[in-house]
């Protein structure tokens, strides 16, 4: 034998005395991780596997199923609002002078980051507020603060990056 080697006493069956030790190490971590899972307390209860106590006798009496209340349906959350990193623009399509400039200072008192006013020309069905896609609930939030129920998608002419607001006569 070279100088430097130590030699492993082997049981009868030829395993090495510290292997055996190690294969039980492992089979106990190896239990007590299904012990751990199985008994997880943010697991769902019908997703546990039962197991039965005790072989019982089947009885005439049928016995009643466990009740389970719904889970309540989980809502999106929804960033909040940050008023003045929205763009917004007001517009009067109204004869009414000032009605744009009144508005745009009313948005601006709530937080919004108005970037502009003036006279929008064209036919428009009603005072609304227009909006991209990534924007829609700064544009109902915006109408909350304005009093404005009608949303709207924008569209050209309007600008994509912000929320467009049209006043008409029945603005109040």
């Amino acid at each position: 034998m070279p100088a430097g080697t130590t030699t492993r006493v082997r049981d009868e069956r030829g395993l090495v005395l510290p292997t055996r030790l190690l294969a039980l190490c492992i089979s106990a971590v190896a239990v007590a991780a299904l012990v751990f899972v199985a008994n997880d307390p943010d697991k769902p209860s019908t997703d546990r596997v039962a197991t039965p106590a005790a072989e019982s006798k089947p009885s005439s009496t049928p016995t009643p199923e466990p009740t389970t209340t719904p889970a309540a349906p989980k809502t999106p959350k929804v960033k909040p609002i940050k008023r003045g990193e929205v763009l917004v623009e007001v517009f009067n399509n109204t004869r009414t002078k000032g009605l744009a400039g009144g508005v745009a200072e009313k948005a601006k008192a709530a937080g919004w980051n108005v970037v502009g006013s003036d006279n929008w020309y064209g036919t428009i069905d009603g005072t609304s507020v227009y909006y991209p896609p990534r924007l829609k609930e700064a544009a109902r939030e915006l109408g909350r603060d304005l009093g404005i129920k009608k949303l709207r998608a924008a569209e050209e002419p309007m600008r994509f990056d912000r929320v467009t607001v049209i006043l008409t006569d029945d603005y109040r």
